[in-house]
């Protein structure tokens, strides 16, 4: 079959796994009609959150890839909810390339336990993993391909409110005919709102992990852009931007380094590949493009700079199962206990394994595994569903417990009797103030005193002043637990037109004035001629720079039309040399474009030029200016000279001679000529003599 990564839709052919086989305890579904509708056929792929399956949608009699959730997430009531509410929202997506959902539901099972499923488009092919696991590395033309496919699905998501949270090579798939579709929406903020983990924990792929995710556990469309720079940054180079020997040493050097240039491990990389890659995976987030829109429109903006055609994405080869390397594990997967000797490539979590990563300071959720003390300080240690055999031992285990079990409940349930009412009189719970409009100083000290952690994001605001709360969330007068985390929305006051270096390209200016929330405009007819600013960069805008506006207000971008066009020099008349120098100085580069004959003109003096002279010509790039020359002949004096030598001499200037002689003799002297001496006439003129 095709190499697959689990909790992806990719098929090419048998099955991965036969039915007694499967990780997540579903070996029972084969052959079973989900809600008595799909078709169970076949294991496409497993891993930590679901397995895969090929299916048949007996209803429409098409086949379908189903995603059956593992058992941790079919019990838990939390997750239930939000991941129907995320399958609606990523249905509601319809794009080329982003995988289609279908459908969802739960199915009560024939025993009682449920199966959360999802159908989904069923994509024949493979990832770009196993794309780059057999190419190591992409073409430029090719890698700008993969990434504007994957840029325009995250464009049409961001334009719907929905991030990803986990862009990297393995939730990207490539089918036949070398379509690059993204697949997953949903699913990372679906586990992130489950039991399973606490508000404390980041659900991600530490090689991907944008460092506000890490820090704080936010993720907005920026930080979607960010995870798909560090993909284009691997698709150049055929590795991450950062690695290391555990995990959190790869989270803190996203937080701490900036990603560098690829052309410093692939020599000859367009510098403009190497411009774009650093702002797409800038660590301040403000400084990249503000959404996956705004990040495809540089990346076409860079292709077109370099004359990049679209090139077609090559479809991965296929692979056989068994030859799957061991770090291919499951890249969707909860966090087994890391150590701190732990590989990243030595376990199913991976280097590009979505982890359950726990903020700094913050308590492992209740679900984790008891080992969890033996973890690094910044993982959480959530138990992943073992064999048959592990379950059976584990079940057998527990029995020998259940004694201990039941002497502690009763001791428990004891104290939580006689400690209920301090528990909800409010002693654990505290009400958030209200907020809203008063200054951030003070909000903060409203919150500590409340033994609530204040945490502030800033945004421009049209009538709220600067350093004013906005909102928070939870609003004012919502009971929480001590010690928990209140986002203050903090106004910026009204915004104001960024500085913009004349020169820069449009794309920056575009992107600058986007993270600034401002709406820029580009319009032809009030582009202008500049003497210093190239053809097609940026000369300034309107308003200019410094300027309050409104939130987005329109800024309009002033584009260079180069220097403005100068006349051509008249040179007519002027000898050769002196025309082509006078050109020069002009900033022509004059060529003689040909020879022609004109009454008056000297030979090799100018007769006209191309353009004619007055013509208003664009300067810059030294446009050619073509002169012609003039090729009269100077009629000699013959007057005085035997007929013989006159001859000669006309032969020798390319002229005729006519002779009229007094006495019928050929051998006189010439004592009159018709032109005079001196006249210039066209090469091969005829000239009368008289002789005597």
């Amino acid at each position: 079959m095709r190499s697959v990564t689990p909790d992806l839709l990719t098929t090419g052919g048998g099955n991965a796994m036969t039915s007694g086989s499967s990780a997540n305890g579903q070996h029972d579904l084969l052959g079973y009609a989900l809600e008595r509708r799909y078709r169970v056929d076949s294991v496409i792929a497993r891993g930590g959150m679901s397995t895969v399956y090929r299916g048949v949608d007996t209803r429409l009699d098409r086949p379908v890839a189903l995603k059956v959730m593992d058992s941790r997430y079919s019990g838990d009531q939390s997750f239930t909810e939000r991941f129907e509410r995320e399958a609606r929202a990523a249905a509601r997506l319809h794009h080329p390339n982003i995988v289609a959902v279908y459908d969802q539901g739960v199915d009560p099972g024939a025993h009682g336990d449920h199966h959360v499923y999802l159908v989904m488009q069923l994509v024949d092919g493979g990832t770009l993993r196993d794309l780059l696991r057999q190419r190591e590395q992409l073409a430029p033309s090719v890698a700008l391909s993969v990434l504007e496919a994957v840029l325009s699905a995250l464009s049409a998501a961001h334009q719907a409110e929905m991030i990803h949270r986990d862009i990297k090579p393995e939730n990207v798939l490539i089918g036949s005919g070398g379509s690059v579709q993204v697949a997953d929406f949903g699913l990372v903020r679906a586990a992130a709102g489950s039991g399973t983990t606490g508000d404390s924990v980041i659900l991600g792929t530490v090689a991907y992990l944008s460092p506000e995710q890490v820090t704080s556990g936010a993720a907005d469309a920026r930080s979607d852009v960010y995870a798909a720079g560090t993909v284009l940054y691997e698709l150049l180079t055929g590795s991450p931007p950062f690695t290391g020997d555990t995990a959190l040493s790869v989270a803190y050097r996203h937080v701490n380094s900036e990603v560098d240039a690829p052309s410093g491990h692939v020599p000859g990389l367009p510098q403009r590949l190497d411009e774009l890659v650093m702002r797409l995976t800038s660590r301040d987030p403000a400084q990249r493009p503000v959404d996956g829109a705004a990040a495809l429109a540089e990346l076409r903006g860079v292709r077109a700079e370099l004359g990049l055609a679209a090139a077609p994405v090559p479809e991965p080869a296929p692979r056989a199962d068994e030859q799957r390397a061991e770090g291919d594990g499951p890249p969707t997967e909860r966090l087994s206990p890391v150590t701190a000797t732990s590989s990243e490539g030595s376990g199913p979590g991976g280097p590009r394994g979505t982890r359950a990563l726990l903020r700094p300071g913050a308590e492992p959720p209740s679900g984790a595994d008891e080992s969890a003390g033996e973890t690094t300080s910044e993982f959480a240690a959530v138990p992943a569903s073992g064999t048959g055999e592990d379950r059976r031992g584990r079940a057998g285990r527990g029995r020998g417990r259940v004694l201990t079990a039941l002497a502690v409940a009763v001791v428990l349930i004891g104290a939580l009797v006689a400690g209920g009412s301090w528990l909800w009189s409010g002693s654990s719970y505290v009400e958030v103030p209200e907020l809203a409009g008063r200054p951030v100083a003070e909000a903060k000290q409203a919150l500590n005193s409340a033994e609530l952690e204040p945490h502030v994001s800033r945004s421009f605001h049209n009538t709220v002043p600067e350093n004013t709360v906005i909102s928070s969330a939870p609003e004012g007068g919502t009971r929480i637990r001590t010690g928990d985390r209140v986002d203050l929305r903090v106004s910026r006051g009204r915004p104001t037109v960024p500085e913009i270096r004349a020169g820069s390209r449009v794309s920056e200016v575009q992107s600058k004035l986007r993270n600034a929330q401002l709406s820029p405009e580009v319009d032809s007819s009030a582009e202008r001629y500049h003497d210093s600013v190239p053809e097609g960069r940026v000369i300034g805008v309107e308003p200019s720079s410094g300027t309050e506006v409104a939130t987005e207000s329109p800024v309009r971008i002033i584009v260079s039309k180069g220097p403005a066009p100068e006349p051509v020099p008249d040179v007519g008349g002027a000898e050769r040399q002196q025309a082509m120098q006078a050109l020069r100085e002009a900033g022509f580069e004059p060529y003689v474009a040909g020879h022609e004959f004109a009454d008056g003109v000297p030979r090799n003096h100018v007769v006209r030029t191309d353009p004619s002279a007055g013509t208003k010509v664009q300067t810059s790039g030294s446009p050619r200016i073509g002169v012609v020359l003039s090729n009269a002949v100077s009629v000699p004096n013959f007057s005085g000279k035997q007929l013989s030598e006159a001859r000669d001499q006309a032969e020798q200037a390319g002229l005729k001679l006519k002779v009229h002689s007094l006495i019928g003799r050929d051998d006189g002297r010439v004592f009159g000529q018709y032109p005079v001496a001196g006249s210039t006439v066209e090469q091969g003129s005829e000239v009368r003599v008289t002789v005597f």
